[in-house]
């Protein structure tokens, strides 16, 4: 059922009862949109909550992992098909907590829709290999095995998407997982586990541990029955993971920051460029890791380009994101625009220039909510801070070039490795964009953000450690090879020794 109508009390979830946290302690979920509405309250858990659901997930492992996967995904795509049932309910339960507009979370539960059918399917694949041995009467194969108990951390702007990204194939692998949602959107993780639960999934399977970074996430990444951990978040607190991960050598994923770029070569279409830059930089307020912060456009359109892209972005609606007017909603807390307006002071100061936006938009109803308007800075020097640091908010840097070399190196001189874009009619710089941009991902003639399920999802440098989210690639996080040798032989061989038949 949705929790729109009324606020509600939440509570941890932990060996499949709802609980409160062992010291009694809430914190409040707000509506960005509209800070006098309570969303919710919920358990700010400690250590002894992280204690509780490790033990209750290590326990639940002993048989989880023994059930068949086709079993373990009948579960998986009985979640998808209640999902879709609820899926406007669970949209507006999320535009509630979160703030982007109703098209937005609509697609966010869609993604974790489609992640639960995709993974759903990998319970019949789960494939390994069968080789030929160099020796006689004997069979060579390998198989996944599952990890143990996962821990995982997730961020406030896809609150549904991600936790799907690392709740599906973790439980398909044969995994038990404790996740921690962001402090600032813990209902649609609230949401999507309840949906697994009514599906059939065992007790202790999955748990939630609602609370602080420090104090929950913090315990969970270093308990020691805790055998991988996933998180999604900041390069910063990401660093922090990594070292915390390191002396125990537990397998860690990192999902992590980007400052991604859109290049409008001087034959692009224009007025699809433009289009490209207005939903890549503005989607989600701009607080997406994928977003399109960075716009190179060339020096032969580039006045022709910024008219068109100002005049767009000025257009654009802000406010609730449950209007469906609503073209840009707020950021999701009063920290985050404080650190825009923070960038936007930075930007001016380094000698940019404002062309669109630049200010806290509170006229119109707007000032019980934390919004900002969209905005353009032009004549950025690809250097300057506001062309280098993730800001997270609706914040476009625009940078004039001269030559496709000059694009890509100003696309690479960045610490981070996510995502990139070029708009071209050229064929040949198209490829070699796709070869030569230092990212994880790459689109042509589209924006910076729009991945699919069904490949790799993740970056390089500062972005990410090597893993990757999503498509087959998660299964190689959540999974581990082990090699099987039978010899029916019924004699001693020895491999790269006994070469006779």
């Amino acid at each position: 059922m949705s929790t729109s109508a009324v606020s509600r009390i939440h509570k941890n979830f932990i060996n499949g009862d709802w609980v409160e946290a062992r010291q009694g302690r809430t914190f409040e979920n707000r509506n960005p949109a509209d800070t006098s509405e309570l969303v919710g309250i919920f358990p700010s858990s400690t250590h002894e909550d992280v204690n509780a659901a490790v033990e209750a997930a290590k326990a639940a492992f002993v048989k989880w992992r023994l059930m068949p996967a086709p079993r373990r995904a009948e579960i998986l795509y009985r979640a998808a098909e209640i999902l879709v049932k609820r899926k406007e309910d669970m949209a507006r339960d999320m535009t509630r907590e979160m703030g982007k507009p109703l098209s937005e979370t609509r697609g966010d539960v869609q993604e974790a829709i489609d992640m639960t059918y995709y993974m759903a399917g990998e319970g019949r694949r789960l494939f390994g290999q069968t080789v030929p041995s160099e020796l006689p009467n004997k069979f060579a194969m390998s198989v996944r095995d599952p990890l143990g108990v996962v821990g995982m951390i997730t961020p406030w702007n896809f609150p549904m998407a991600i936790p799907s990204w690392k709740i599906m194939p973790a439980l398909i692998c044969g995994n038990t997982v404790v996740i921690k949602p962001a402090e600032d959107t813990p209902l649609s993780t609230y949401n999507l586990v309840q949906i697994l639960i009514e599906s059939g999934l065992p007790r202790g399977v999955v748990n939630i541990v609602n609370g602080m970074g420090p104090d929950a996430g913090a315990p969970l990444i270093t308990h020691p029955d805790v055998s991988a951990v996933s998180f999604t978040g900041s390069t910063e607190t990401g660093r922090i993971v990594n070292q915390a991960c390191a002396p125990s050598f537990k397998p860690c994923h990192l999902e992590m920051g980007g400052k991604n770029i859109i290049i409008v070569m001087d034959d692009a279409n224009l007025e699809l460029a433009v289009e490209g830059a207005v939903w890549g930089g503005f989607g989600t307020s701009g607080q997406r890791c994928t977003a399109a912060s960075r716009v190179a456009v060339h020096a032969k359109v580039h006045k022709e380009f910024l008219d068109r892209f100002a005049a767009r972005v000025k257009s654009l609606k802000i406010g609730d994101g449950l209007d469906p007017g609503t073209d840009v909603g707020p950021v999701i807390n009063e920290t985050q625009l404080e650190t825009v307006m923070k960038y936007v002071e930075i930007g001016k100061n380094e000698g940019a220039k404002i062309v669109a936006g630049g200010h806290r938009a509170e006229s119109g109803g707007l000032s019980s909510g934390w919004f900002h308007e969209p905005t353009i800075f032009s004549g950025v020097d690809p250097r300057m801070r506001i062309a280098q640091e993730e800001i997270f908010g609706p914040v476009v840097a625009v940078i004039s070039f001269s030559s496709f070399d000059e694009s890509i190196e100003i696309a690479n001189n960045v610490k981070y490795g996510l995502s990139a874009s070029i708009y071209t009619r050229n064929a040949n710089q198209a490829f070699r964009a796709m070869r030569d941009l230092q990212t994880g991902i790459v689109y042509v003639n589209a924006p910076t953000i729009g991945a699919e399920i069904q490949l790799p999802f993740g970056g390089t440098k500062g972005t990410g450690n090597g893993h990757r989210e999503a498509g087959t690639a998660a299964i190689d996080f959540y999974s581990e090879w082990k090699t099987l040798y039978i010899d029916y032989s019924d004699r001693l061989q020895r491999a790269q020794i006994d070469a006779e038949l």
